[in-house]
């Protein structure tokens, strides 16, 4: 049985999409270029000095213990993973106005927030996934990578919650 998207939800996840895709393309004009930047965050190991090493990671506490020169290596990272979660109880339609007015009620902020940081992630070849969540976990979107799968993400934020049978 396949599932109809209502056409007014598909309408908001567009409108979403133009405008958190306007939103990072502004913020991050220039923003990066290069994907390998500074010395990374991970720390790797501490190796003897060498010829070539910049003095700036010369970790000056191992130097002292041994009286010879040690240096610290950081892993660059990559290939990050942003996990949205994404409350859908009914306290996010706060804020809520009438059709044609230039207000946004909570629930779309937050799928405006989750379009931009799933642009910015995909331009940076970062994956994204998603959590929807009431009291418990309404629905899982495992971490992908790529323009269509931010649209997804975008689809799935601006889906309202189901009810619950008790």
């Amino acid at each position: 049985m396949a599932s109809v998207i209502d056409p007014e939800l598909l309408a908001e996840a567009r409108r979403v999409q133009v405008r958190a895709d306007r939103m990072v393309t502004d913020v991050m004009a220039g923003g990066y270029s290069s994907v390998f930047r500074g010395s990374g965050i991970e720390f790797d190991e501490v190796r003897e000095f060498a010829e070539g090493d910049e003095l700036r990671s010369v970790d000056w506490n191992v130097t002292a213990r041994t009286g010879r020169p040690f240096v610290k290596k950081f892993v660059e990272e990559r290939e990050l993973t942003v996990l949205f979660l994404l409350d859908v109880s009914a306290s996010m339609a706060f804020g809520s106005a009438p059709p044609g007015s230039n207000r946004r009620s909570v629930a779309n902020t937050a799928a405006l927030f989750v379009g931009c940081v799933a642009f910015a992630a995909a331009r940076n070849n970062d994956k994204a996934g998603l959590i929807r969540f009431t009291d418990g976990i309404e629905r899982y979107v495992p971490a992908k990578k790529g323009r269509n799968h931010v649209l997804r993400l975008i689809r799935e934020a601006c889906t309202p919650p189901v009810p619950r049978a008790r």
